[in-house]
């Protein structure tokens, strides 16, 4: 660890120990750790599928049948997944009342796996599916059994109605409740420790700037640049696993 590095991880150190309520903001860069690849990295299953709306998913059989096979080549890695270092961590904030809660991006639940509660899905989960007309749920793991016995298109067994991972896809609402307590939670605290985002997805990437706007200190942890940087009183570039493990020791101290 260079001297410079060493220096931003006591300066961060420092101002979680002062903070009185911290609240983490995560995104896709805090899984990649985990094998899961965020959705602007080149190469991979972003890149040999299109994008299908919400609003087509309901009007076409066709789209439902193109988004389900990309599902039954995507759950396998999501069911593979653990959480990294990095969920780790901020489970380990948690339990030492360092660490409020989690707003994250992601719909992985790695931040649960790794012992987290008090965490908001801004963008829902890919764990669950449920139906669009009844509201009937399965596990995900129900629904990839059935998409391998080769059903291209699963339906609701109970009423036979179009059924939907519980994420929030391209074009539909954001979930009212989640949006509006995150942003509640961001205007409380007096630290946002935000990582893995590239803040480029509105109007989640909001919630950083609506907890700066409301005094409260920032540190970014990011493998490239935001376009919120500037605001940040502490930023790295560095692997989000191994920084925030760091950090946590620092907390902690020697003992």
């Amino acid at each position: 660890m260079t001297k410079e590095l060493d220096t931003r991880i006591e300066e961060a150190a420092d101002l979680i120990r002062q903070a009185q309520t911290m609240v983490a903001f995560s995104g896709a860069g805090i899984s990649t750790e985990s094998g899961l690849a965020d959705f602007r990295s080149p190469g991979g299953i972003w890149e040999r599928y299109r994008t299908i709306t919400y609003q087509e998913f309901l009007a076409s059989e066709k789209a439902r049948t193109e988004y389900w096979q990309m599902r039954r080549e995507l759950i396998p890695g999501l069911l593979a997944a653990r959480p990294n270092k990095a969920h780790l961590a901020l489970a380990q904030l948690q339990q030492m009342k360092k660490l409020r809660a989690i707003i994250t991006q992601n719909v992985d639940g790695l931040h649960q796996a790794a012992g987290s509660d008090q965490v908001i899905e801004l963008h829902g989960t890919n764990r669950t599916v449920s139906c669009l007309s009844c509201g009937q749920r399965w596990s995900i793991e129900e629904i990839q059994t059935r998409l391998e016995a080769d059903e291209a298109v699963p339906d609701c067994i109970d009423c036979g109605g179009i059924i939907k991972p519980d994420t929030v896809s391209f074009g539909q609402s954001m979930p009212e409740e989640a949006m509006s307590t995150a942003f509640q939670w961001a205007q409380d605290c007096d630290l946002m420790l935000m990582i893995g985002s590239s803040l480029a997805v509105q109007p989640a990437a909001l919630v950083p700037v609506a907890a700066a706007e409301a005094g409260a200190k920032l540190i970014f942890i990011n493998r490239t640049e935001t376009p919120y940087d500037d605001l940040a009183a502490v930023r790295f570039n560095e692997s989000a696993g191994e920084l925030l493990t760091n950090l946590v020791e620092k907390i902690i101290g020697p003992g």
